[in-house]
């Protein structure tokens, strides 16, 4: 039977699991957007615009492991995507994005809402194709997909132009895909692993670092399993919150320039570093010469070009996370013996408790709402059992040291590119996977303006996701920077000029709460989460509040400026 270009893809997306579809319309697209209502069993939601789109898909990438989709018009449609495409690939996330094109005949003619998008993206995308002829759609949907998921995952976007969506031909799915040119490497080599575990029983000092792609690998529980089995402390990136409990006693906090002191000195007093799944980026490391400069460093990475990339390192090993931490711990468990006792890192996890105790992470009480109590009540009163997206900044610091994250894919951030107005669309995407959930997102007064349009896209979904403003009237992040190094002028940091977010919330007939004292707190935010319906908690905290530690630009991660 033939079928439509628009009837194969929506025919594939079906095969490929695809329940939730978020887009917007246009003029290219129109003929996909006809045959959208014929297919029950996708739910298509319609956002505001484009850029939301890849958020959202990229937050339900995030909460589930599954693959995010979302489909555009072409020109500025098209466009609008590129900030979230950015987004998912520097963190990456597995999205396809699909975007209308102008007829073949008329691509490279200035026609109306034309616009090269393949080669706009080429630099932000895994990869991304331009269907010039039917017979190829079907294979080509199948490639984006296996691309996107596999290896180290990452957006793929495929162009499509109108005459290839109205055109016909027979359906073939190939239900196997094979690419010459494109064979990650999932099993370690045997080899570097046991490099691996010999360094293990010279070292004195070691620690985990885990990153995003412990999570992408989904090997929280291999990680625990030799953490545990070792006795080894862990820190991790900003991505990596979550894969190891935060409750756990082995748990030293997250790393870089807002880390916490006893996860920042363990890594440059360590003499064996383990990085899992994370790419050492300058906010992890701070000044490279000076980064882990005792430590001998393993790097366990999917994607062999990421490894030495930063960091030089002593044994490499390109491998999923999951099944090189198994080998790792099962040549370990191999080797222990009568002559071979186990490992013994007694002395350093002493240390490393000393230094928990005497600089946790602390702030100064005051008469006003500070921003960390804001975030140390919302968990309290979720008891850590939510879905917590952010925006950028200040906000998105207080939730990385302040929450206590247990479980995988409870953290959606944007982590590389640092995206402000990524959480909200985020959180709706992640709402929309896990209905029964609390999801919070956690937002400043700057960012969650980026792409506040998308309340209607919650409300009209009835989305229960909450909104947590915390409200310092300042672009926080960038002031912080100005007081401290740029002899306090603000320049173009202040945010006294916003609306009135609690009317916002109702002109979008979403609820609104304002909370402006302490002693209303607890109460007004456990009211806000038990509500069934979208709404914005406009919260008033202290307007000059710093986020510390902090590691200053071009210092090592134990020059840390501290409360």
């Amino acid at each position: 039977m033939e079928l439509t270009g628009a009837q194969i893809l929506l025919e594939s997306l079906k095969r490929e699991g695809v329940d939730v579809l978020f887009g917007y319309p246009g003029g290219a697209v129109i003929d996909i957007y006809d045959e959208i209502p014929r297919h029950s069993d996708l739910k298509h939601i319609l956002v505001r615009h484009e850029q939301a789109a890849v958020h959202a898909a990229d937050g339900y990438a995030r909460a589930t492991g599954k693959v995010g989709v979302c489909l555009v018009t072409s020109g500025p449609g098209a466009t609008n995507t590129v900030t979230g495409i950015a987004t998912a690939y520097c963190d990456s996330i597995p999205v396809v994005i699909f975007t209308g094109q102008v007829p073949t005949r008329l691509i490279g003619n200035d026609a109306f809402q034309e616009v090269d998008i393949v080669g706009i993206t080429r630099p932000c995308t895994k990869h991304n194709f331009l269907v010039k002829d039917i017979r190829t759609l079907a294979k080509t949907i199948r490639q984006a997909f296996f691309l996107a998921r596999s290896g180290r995952p990452g957006p793929v976007l495929v162009d499509l132009p109108k005459d290839v969506m109205i055109s016909k031909t027979e359906f073939v799915w190939p239900e196997d895909i094979v690419m010459r040119s494109y064979n990650p490497t999932y099993k370690p080599n045997v080899n570097q692993l046991r490099r691996s575990v010999d360094e293990f029983f010279k070292a004195k000092r070691p620690v985990l670092l885990v990153g995003g792609g412990l999570i992408m690998s989904n090997a929280a529980r291999s990680l625990t399993d030799l953490a545990h089995e070792l006795r080894i402390p862990v820190v991790s990136t900003l991505m990596g919150l979550g894969a190891f409990p935060a409750t756990d006693d082995l748990w030293l906090g997250m790393v870089g320039m807002h880390g916490t002191y006893a996860a920042n000195m363990a890594i440059n007093h360590a003499d064996l570093l383990i990085a899992v799944g994370a790419r050492f980026d300058d906010r992890v490391t701070g000044k490279v010469s000076d980064f882990a400069r005792h430590a001998r460093i393993v790097h366990i990475d999917i994607d062999p070009t990421s490894i030495r990339k930063n960091v030089n390192v002593d044994v490499p090993v390109v491998a999923d996370c999951r099944l090189a931490l198994d080998g790792i711990a099962d040549i370990y468990k191999s080797r222990i013996s009568s002559t071979t006792p186990a490992v013994d890192y007694s002395e350093w996890l002493q240390t490393l408790a000393e230094w928990k105790q005497s600089k946790p992470l602390c702030y100064q009480k005051s008469s006003n709402i500070k921003p960390q109590t804001v975030v140390e009540t919302l968990c309290r009163l979720v008891k850590g059992n939510a879905i917590i997206a952010t925006e950028v900044g200040q906000n998105q610091m207080w939730a990385a040291q302040f929450y206590t994250f247990t479980t995988p894919r409870t953290l959606l951030t944007s982590g590389g590119l640092g995206t402000m107005g990524y959480g909200f669309p985020a959180a709706i995407g992640a709402q929309l996977a896990f209905p029964d959930k609390i999801v919070v997102n956690i937002a400043g007064d700057g960012s969650i303006q980026m792409n506040i349009q998308e309340l209607a896209t919650a409300v009209e979904n009835r989305l229960p996701v909450k909104i947590l403003i915390l409200n310092n009237m300042h672009l926080g992040m960038v002031r912080q920077w100005q007081e401290l190094f740029y002899n306090h002028n603000y320049s173009s940091t202040n945010m006294e000029a916003q609306p009135d977010f609690v009317k916002l919330a109702e002109a979008y007939g979403a609820e609104g709460y304002r909370i402006t004292r302490s002693e209303d707190l607890e109460s007004e935010l456990a009211k806000a989460l038990a509500s069934p319906n979208t709404a914005i908690i406009d919260v008033h905290v202290e307007r000059e509040e710093n986020v510390y530690p902090m590691v200053p630009a071009g210092a090592a991660l134990d020059e840390m400026l501290l409360v």
